[in-house]
């Protein structure tokens, strides 16, 4: 699925329609150049799943932790190293209570589970406008197709 949103604000509201859909377990990986939007659309999606903390960028701290009807678990792998640092992360933990948002996580996709859905978000040619492609992966995914789908009001024509 293709979206094209104009501003922040649009953005944010793509990552609150995903955000109702998604459930404890749930992966959504992030990827995307720097300023393209990746934590905007996350602050979206923790809204989507009732948390009301702001909802900042963990660049360095690596992972931050939200309180909600459903937990979430916002990290960046932007500054990790080596590969252990990402399996130090208890990643695969974290996944047993709460939605997990990872950016930068298209870098290391091989390493994480296969059943998540992957985020890319792209600079557009206008200021402030992003593109942002969903991709689904793995048989959970099959049967909330159709419920993603109901974001599509924001979907580009063209696209």
């Amino acid at each position: 699925m293709m979206l094209t949103t104009r501003g922040g604000a649009e953005t944010e509201s793509i990552g609150v329609a995903l955000g109702a859909l998604l459930r404890e377990g749930d992966l959504v990986v992030l990827g995307g150049d720097l300023g393209a939007g990746k934590t905007t659309f996350v602050k979206g999606v923790a809204r989507g799943l009732g948390v009301r903390d702001v909802v900042t960028s963990p660049t360095f701290t690596i992972v931050q932790e939200y309180d909600g009807p459903v937990p979430v678990a916002h990290v960046d792998i932007y500054r990790l190293q080596r590969v252990q640092e990402l399996h130090d992360l208890g990643l695969e933990e974290m996944l047993d209570d709460r939605v997990v948002l990872v950016e930068w996580g298209d870098v290391v996709g091989p390493l994480l589970p296969p059943e998540r859905i992957e985020v890319q978000l792209t600079l557009g040619n206008e200021p402030e406008m992003r593109t942002i492609e969903i991709v689904l992966h793995g048989p959970g995914w099959a049967a909330r197709r159709d419920a993603l789908a109901s974001i599509a009001p924001h979907q580009d024509p063209a696209a």
